[in-house]
Parts: C-alpha cells; structure tokens; sequence
C-alpha cells in the first residue's frame, strides 16, 4: 500500500507541474485566450496616440505553428463610427494572406483613416484572422484621438529677411498651413507701404490669387511677390501679410532691405564731350559728375585713357562724397603730346566708387601750328605795307 501511494503521489506532483507551466505559457502569451490552432495576429504598436484626420498603417505579423501552411482569412470585427479601415498586401486591397508555417513578418497591413471630425478620446478597432474553425486569432487596437491644438494652423516663411537695391523685388516662399478639422477658405492682404506691390501666388500657378482653399490637415506653399515704389528710400520696411478664414487669422512679417539706388553720370556743365587742343600745351576741361541715385556716393576716384605722350591730371583726383541729385565740378588738365599730328583723338576719363561707375569718351581735335604759318602771314603783312608805301609814293605823278 506505501508503494501505490508513492506513485500516486508522483503523479499527482506531475500533473501540478505541468499545469502550472501551462499557465505560466498561457500568461506569457499575452492572454490570447481568442488564438486557437497555433495562429497568432500581431502589431508591433497596437496602442498609439494620434491625431483627426490621420491615415495610419499597421504592419501585420502572423506567427503559425501549426505545423503547415494555410490560406487565413482577414476580417474587421468591429471599427468607430465613420472610421475607415481594410488590410492590404503588396499595395492592393486583400480579405486573405498566406501564412506560412512560421514565423510571418509584416505579411500583411492594416490601413485606417481616421475622420477629420473625430472627437478627442480613447477607441478600439479589433481585427480577426482565422482559417476554418480550427485556427483564429483576434488584435485590439487601442487608440487615443488628441484633443486637437488650437491656433495650430500657421503662415510663416523660411527666410523672412531679404535685401536688394532700389527698383529691385523681392520673393519670399511661405508655407500656409490648415492644422484645423475642417476645409478653410484663406483671404490675402498686407499693409506694404503706399506704391508697393504685394502679390500672392500658389505653388505650381503662374497668376497671383486673392485666395485659396486649404483642406484640413494640409499645406500650400505660397510665392509673395513684393515689388518696392519706384521713389523707395535705402532703409528697412516690414511687410505684414496675412491669411484670413471664418475661424481664424494668420499672419506672417516680411522685412525688406533697400539698399539704395546708386547711378553715376561723368559729362561736362554743357554736356559737350569735344573739344580742341594744341601739341604740349595744357586744355582744361571741366567736367561734371552727377550722382543719380538715392544714395551718397564716396571716395569716386578719376582716371584717364589717353593717347601715347599724352598726360591728364585732375584737380581732384578723388571725391570724397557726391550727395544723392547733387553734382561736383572737376577740372581735367589735358597735355596732348608734343609730336601729336593734327587729327581727332579720344581720350576717355572714368569716375568709379565702390557701388557704381562711369565712362565718358572725349574727342580732341589737335591743331598744329608751323613757323611757315607765321612766316606767310608776316610777308603778306608786308606786301601790303609795300604796295602801300608804293602807291602812296609814286601815285601822284
């Protein structure tokens, strides 16, 4: 009798056994008190935060270790009102997969969209698979639908700060952006100072638009033009532009920095550019600078082109300040050369400052004078007096 009851003993102790590692293999499962057969459906994240109006795509994991391969049929069991979910595999629509015997990695997916109304709180989607009765599994999603941000939508640009001289535009690239749950129907407009232009053109579009409808959750990428008076000072503007809807009004700042407008003009007080001149002898010449732009010129420096032999000062060789509309009056000191034939020659004078330059070409006309010149005009002086003393000697007789 003490020998049966060791051995029943020993068998009870086994049977404790292995239904205590049977629970422990059931608990470290998960609980998937819903697989039967050897099949198992899983996500790497089946809890998620998200947000209205998100598409989400969930990879399917199947495991089967059933021992053979089978054709596992896929089913939403239950999904919120208005969500939109169906499983996918290799880009299309499938309601079955294949399911190796195995582990099966991302052999399937699961895509949901969630509506864009969607209020702020926690659902559940739950999904099956199953092959006949003898294998099934179910998958809970858990999601929790944020409470959505207000004043999230935005109209920014990336690089808001430009700079150019005057008569130049300006074009700034800003995202507008509908972070709302609803369609919005956006109205442009800015404060740009009087005799500027500011215009607004979608990405993709070559006209300017006065507005724009954004959907919900999306972005448009806006091009604005910003075209300075033609009379616009060097200084800094701040340009506010903004993107009005029913709900809500956005607004971005724009600086533009003139740099100034800077022209030169190199003539003389009549605008005459020739004049004549005599072999080694000194022409002056006074020239006129005139400074037409909007900004102070300095430190304009004067140089000279000229013929071989020839030589070219200035009274000033370098300006100091030429005032914005104002004009400064230099004297050029001219020597053609020595040897130079009678003819026209150009002598070209530069006046250049650390923005802007100018050219002027003069024509010089060169006069010679010969001593047989002057020797001519002396014996004519004296035939004349000779015949004068002639006639006035023997005319009475």
């Amino acid at each position: 009798m003490k020998a049966i009851t060791a051995t029943q003993n020993k068998t009870a102790a086994q049977i404790i056994t292995a239904l205590f590692i049977m629970a422990v293999l059931f608990f470290t499962a998960g609980g998937k008190a819903s697989a039967a057969g050897g099949l198992q459906m899983s996500t790497g994240y089946p809890g998620m935060t998200v947000n209205a109006g998100d598409d989400l795509s969930f990879s399917l994991d199947f495991s089967n270790t059933t021992g053979a391969g089978m054709a596992v049929s896929l089913e939403t069991v239950s999904l919120p009102e208005g969500w939109e979910g169906y499983f996918t595999g290799n880009g299309s629509e499938v309601s079955q997969v294949y399911v190796k015997s195995g582990d099966n990695a991302g052999a399937a997916a699961y895509s949901l969209s969630i509506p864009d109304d969607a209020a702020s709180g926690d659902y559940e989607v739950v999904l099956r698979a199953f092959a006949g009765a003898e294998a099934e599994d179910t998958l809970t999603l858990k999601l929790k639908v944020a409470a959505e941000e207000i004043g999230s939508s935005s109209f920014e640009s990336q690089y808001p700060e430009q700079e150019g001289a005057s008569g130049a535009s300006f074009s700034f690239e800003a995202s507008l952006v509908n972070n709302s749950a609803s369609q919005q129907n956006y109205s442009f407009s800015s404060n740009a100072p009087a005799g500027w232009t500011v215009s607004f053109t979608p990405s993709g579009e070559s006209s300017p638009v006065n507005s724009i409808t954004v959907e919900p959750r999306q972005s448009q990428t806006i091009t604005i033009g910003v075209t300075p008076s033609v009379d616009a000072q060097a200084g800094d503007y701040t340009i506010s532009c903004s993107a009005v809807s029913a709900g809500e009004t956005l607004k971005t700042d724009l600086k533009a920095t003139i740099t100034g407008n800077y022209s030169l003009d190199v003539s003389t007080p009549s605008g005459r550019l020739s004049t004549e001149a005599y072999p080694n002898k000194q022409k002056e010449i006074t020239l006129k600078l005139t400074n037409n732009g909007n900004t102070d010129l300095k430190n304009v420096n004067l140089t000279a082109t000229t013929p071989d032999g020839w030589s070219m000062s200035f009274s000033q060789p370098a300006v100091e300040v030429i005032e914005a509309g104002a004009s400064v009056e230099v004297t050029a000191r001219l020597t053609p050369g020595k040897d130079a034939l009678s003819g026209d020659y150009v002598v070209t004078v530069k006046a250049a400052g650390s923005e802007t330059s100018d050219t002027a070409e003069f024509r010089i006309s060169v006069k010679t004078e010969t001593v047989w010149g002057i020797v001519g005009v002396l014996l004519i002086v004296c035939v004349f007096a000779g015949l004068g003393w002639v006639f006035h000697k023997y005319g009475r007789r």
